[in-house]
């Protein structure tokens, strides 16, 4: 048995899961994404942080301040949810909320001397959980297994 069925291995042993299945790659994306967001949950909570800010940030720190609508296009936070996470944000001094000087109905947001300590630290703390989650492979796998990634999503992202 290799390392990858152990997981569908009960405790009696036998395979649990029909190998047409363990064959799919949309079902082990599907399984594999399961585990991969719980490892980054549980991990930024241990860092007082969720993903949502750890995606405003680097959004913030890579291309500099913007509107909470550009925010929410960058990260793929939906506009309804975006208002929360900047409270949170804001609430830890991570971010600050400036009225836009070309339209007042709207704020600007950037990233605060605080926040970009917090995302350097963030940084580290997702380094360490994609080592953990990514273990099994080489660094050259992993290089090529995230460039396959983004190669599929860039793809589906296009035609979609």
């Amino acid at each position: 048995m290799i390392r990858a069925e152990a997981a569908d291995v009960p405790d009696d042993g036998a395979l649990k899961t029909p190998d047409r299945l363990r064959r799919r790659a949309s079902r082990l994306l599907s399984q594999l994404t399961t585990r991969s967001d719980r490892l980054i949950t549980e991990g930024l909570a241990r860092a007082d942080a969720r993903k949502w800010h750890y995606a405003v940030l680097a959004s913030l720190q890579e291309y500099g301040p913007a509107s909470q609508a550009e925010l929410s296009r960058r990260s793929g936070i939906y506009r309804s949810d975006m208002v929360g996470v900047l409270n949170e944000l804001a609430e830890h001094d991570l971010v600050e909320r400036v009225p836009d000087p070309h339209d007042r109905r709207r704020n600007v947001i950037t990233i605060s001397p605080r926040g970009r300590r917090h995302l350097r630290r963030l940084d580290k703390v997702m380094d360490d959980l994609h080592d953990e989650l990514l273990a099994p492979l080489s660094p050259a796998e992993r290089d090529q297994f995230v460039q396959l990634l983004t190669l599929l999503l860039d793809h589906h992202t296009q035609t979609s």
